[in-house]
């Protein structure tokens, strides 16, 4: 099996708009620079926080060059590229230009709701198309369907370039079924800040983070004491951030985060439909947390 190079703290990156709706380059290439001043292990892009489903081809392929040029030669990079018809996936990534990337993020396949089975050959198809290392992504809140840990399993014992899957169905029983019986190279990693502290001490290899974007060096920060055994130290921080995990979603992701970087002066708080802003009330909310942050 292929070594996980995923680890740590991993930005599930942001896209940035101008007030006009158009991608704002300017203020990626800043936040790009600021998370990698500040303790981004690798970047996750074009997934769900970069709200990749509302960017046109020519956008996604500027935001790819863009982040390999600042940070290839730095991190490694992980890209999604995932979908619910799987010939178009396999497709994508016999043609499609990987040049600087490291790996790929692959979702669950959603609104079709396929079966364990369907899901195995769904990701078994992928493996199979490409010869990068590939991270599953089991988000079953957004996709309508739990990858059961027997078949993420199934998946790492027969794939080998499958090594890692990005766990967001909300389960420390699956997560810890994982990790126990998983294979040598394959790793657990969290899709959800608020349970990047127990999946880490269950052994998860570490979080691709949305809070990341907004506050990398507090939350890496987080990550390598516990990693290094300083659990009473990282908790301190984890309880910290608390009400700010719950305001990041409340009205749905990434509003939460991209209120948090415009209050922090980095963004425009500025979404693409149909995703809009978060509620003034929640906004004043962060606001209010920020003044107290680490």
């Amino acid at each position: 099996m292929a070594h996980n190079i995923f680890k740590g703290l991993g930005i599930a990156l942001v896209t940035p708009f101008t007030q006009e709706g158009a991608v704002d380059y300017q203020a990626l290439k800043r936040l790009i620079a600021y998370q990698l001043d500040n303790g981004a292990d690798f970047f996750c892009i074009l997934a769900t926080t970069g709200e990749t489903p509302t960017l046109t081809r020519e956008e996604k392929g500027e935001i790819k060059r863009m982040v390999v040029d600042m940070a290839g030669d730095k991190v490694p990079i992980l890209m999604g590229c995932g979908g619910n018809n799987t010939a178009e996936v396999v497709a994508e990534l016999k043609t499609g230009d990987f040049s600087g990337i490291d790996g790929i993020l692959s979702v669950c396949p959603y609104y079709n709701k396929p079966s364990q089975e369907g899901l195995y050959q769904h990701f078994k198809a992928i493996a199979a198309a490409t010869s990068m290392p590939v991270v599953l992504y089991n988000v079953p809140g957004r996709t309508g369907v739990n990858m059961k840990a027997e078949t993420t399993l199934r998946l790492a014992r027969d794939c080998s370039n499958i090594v890692g899957i990005k766990e967001a169905a909300g389960s420390l029983e699956q997560v810890d079924e994982i990790i126990k019986n998983k294979p040598a190279g394959f790793d657990v990693i969290s899709g959800d800040d608020a349970l990047t502290f127990p999946m880490v001490a269950c052994g998860a290899a570490g979080v691709i983070s949305v809070i990341g974007n907004a506050l990398p060096k507090e939350f890496s920060r987080m990550i390598r004491l516990e990693m290094n055994g300083e659990i009473e130290s990282a908790r301190k921080i984890h309880h910290k951030f608390t009400d700010l995990f719950n305001l990041l979603f409340v009205d749905g992701n990434p509003a939460g985060v991209k209120a948090m970087l415009s209050e922090m002066g980095m963004i425009e708080n500025v979404l693409r439909l149909p995703l809009v802003p978060t509620r003034l009330t929640t906004m004043q909310r962060i606001s209010e947390c920020l003044k107290f942050r680490l």
